[in-house]
């Protein structure tokens, strides 16, 4: 196996005369090749792509020469980008993602595309086009989605850092499961633009790195204004690693007691409660705070309405004509049904369904405008929250990874689902947050989340850096051979 680095110790080595930076690619895609075997992670690995990325390093700033890897809903010019659907099985771009422009004027190296729930729509990767992925910690239990691959291949240790989109938690879920760092910023401070859209108002692009210091260096180089995406800020983008400090004192952070009480494992309500002593020691004031049960029980179907009938109203161009594997038929309406019933699968067919049927003329009103009401209501809520303090503390979720063999038809629980569904607050008011390794269950990694206010990255960053240097779990990853 070859040896981990992080991106700063990476672009240390790559600055030395004598590191011989082709033989370490060389032996990193022998890594991919194997990692593949083992999780199924990767939808295309893109060897000449990176080794052309390479001759053109310079190895100046920090992202200079660092291998990455992209979730497969980002366009890439000439790459084959699929967002694991059989619908764009074939489908090359033309243009790149704003986000993968940027990366190639730092000198980063693309060494692949990973898999994803089909068009990023879902939590566990079962209907990704190339089949599930597995967890680098343990291969009976999942690595979670939509970006589980992207995760799995930065705790596999094949790659420093990796891009994913969050929608609801499709970044921080599969981190926690995964044991690394994810991280999604306040909705608009990264460009969307070249992104294949899941629900637009609730899209995040975001990133996994194996600590906060690489999070902190992969956003700073991705944020700020882009403008052929009209909702980026216009927001000066901080510097975040030059700001990064582990001074935590004063700072105020609710425990949302609505979330952590509801936590069912003994391990994980101990490690949580630990985190809660740590920062206290750490000088942070730490207390208590709710929401309404009402609003609570209404972020699923809220999340579930607007999120379906976005995703409905975005991908009605996937129909065989304007893009999409096309199928045959005598008429255009022929093709369309035949290329649609076709080219996805049933569970991306039923959140379709919901979507048309929160979109219907004489269901708009108590459906979809009703969700948009409520979602208002929470996010109301959220601020309220936030006149009296500056991050918000959960759990990640309910515990470790499930079993493969535990997901029935792309569902994880259906009790619970307050703890299971909590992370889309932070997308639906478009907030920064953060999933954090904070421990081992069972061998299996958890971590906790960090939410907090809109622009305030930094905030969060310095929290989870504070946690980070006294928990000492950066940098970890999956050593099983």
């Amino acid at each position: 196996m070859m040896i981990q680095y992080s991106i700063e110790e990476l672009h240390q080595l790559l600055q030395l005369n004598d590191f011989d930076s082709k033989m370490y690619y060389d032996e990193l895609f022998q890594e991919a090749e194997f990692q593949q075997k083992k999780l199924n992670a990767f939808v295309t690995i893109t060897k000449e792509k990176a080794y052309k990325d390479l001759k053109k390093a310079d190895f100046i700033s920090l992202l200079s020469g660092i291998p990455y890897v992209l979730k497969d809903n980002y366009n890439t010019k000439g790459i084959r980008t699929t967002a694991s659907s059989l619908m764009l099985e074939d489908y090359i771009p033309i243009y790149n993602a704003h986000v993968v422009d940027l990366l190639n004027q730092q000198g980063s190296c693309l060494i692949g595309k990973s898999s994803m729930d089909e068009l990023a729509m879902g939590g566990t990767n079962q209907s990704a086009l190339t089949g599930i992925v597995y967890n680098p910690w343990d291969r009976t239990r999942i690595a979670g989605g939509s970006s589980g691959g992207s995760a799995a291949l930065v705790a596999s240790g094949v790659v420093p850092f990796a891009l994913g989109s969050d929608t609801g938690d499709s970044i921080r879920k599969p981190a926690g499961y995964c044991g690394v760092v994810g991280f999604k910023p306040t909705w608009g401070r990264i460009s969307r633009y070249g992104l294949i859209p899941y629900a637009s108002s609730l899209d995040h692009v975001g990133a996994f790195t194996r600590n906060v210091r690489d999070m902190a260096i992969v956003i700073e180089t991705l944020a700020g204004h882009d403008e052929k995406d009209m909702t980026s800020s216009i927001r000066e983008v901080p510097h975040y690693l030059e700001n990064l400090n582990d001074n935590i004192k004063g700072l105020k952070i609710g425990v949302l007691k609505s979330i952590s009480d509801e936590i069912i494992d003994i391990e994980v309500k101990e490690n949580f409660d630990s985190i809660i002593c740590k920062l206290q020691g750490l000088g942070a004031v730490v207390e208590d705070i709710t929401m309404p049960s009402n609003l609570m029980k209404a972020i699923l179907p809220t999340y579930t309405i607007i999120a379906n009938a976005e995703a409905t109203s975005n991908h009605a161009c996937l129909d065989g004509i304007k893009y999409g594997n096309r199928q045959d038929g005598e008429t255009i309406d022929e093709i369309i049904l035949h290329s649609r019933t076709h080219g996805f699968s049933h569970y991306i067919k039923r959140r379709f369904i919901l979507g048309n049927l929160a979109l219907a003329t004489e269901n708009q009103e108590r459906m979809f405008k009703k969700a948009q009401k409520v979602r208002r209501l929470i996010v109301e809520e959220l601020n309220r929250i936030y006149e009296d303090y500056d991050v918000i503390l959960t759990p990640n979720g309910r515990g470790i990874a499930p079993k493969v063999n535990e997901i029935v038809n792309n569902y994880l629980y259906d009790d619970h689902v307050i703890l299971e569904s909590h992370l889309c607050l932070a997308n639906l008011a478009g907030l920064p947050a953060l999933s954090l390794p904070s421990g081992f269950v069972d061998g299996m990694p958890i971590s906790v989340h960090l939410m907090g206010r809109i622009f305030e990255e930094q905030t969060v960053f310095n929290v989870a850096y504070a946690l980070e240097n006294i928990l000492d779990f950066k940098n970890q990853y999956s050593r099983e051979g």
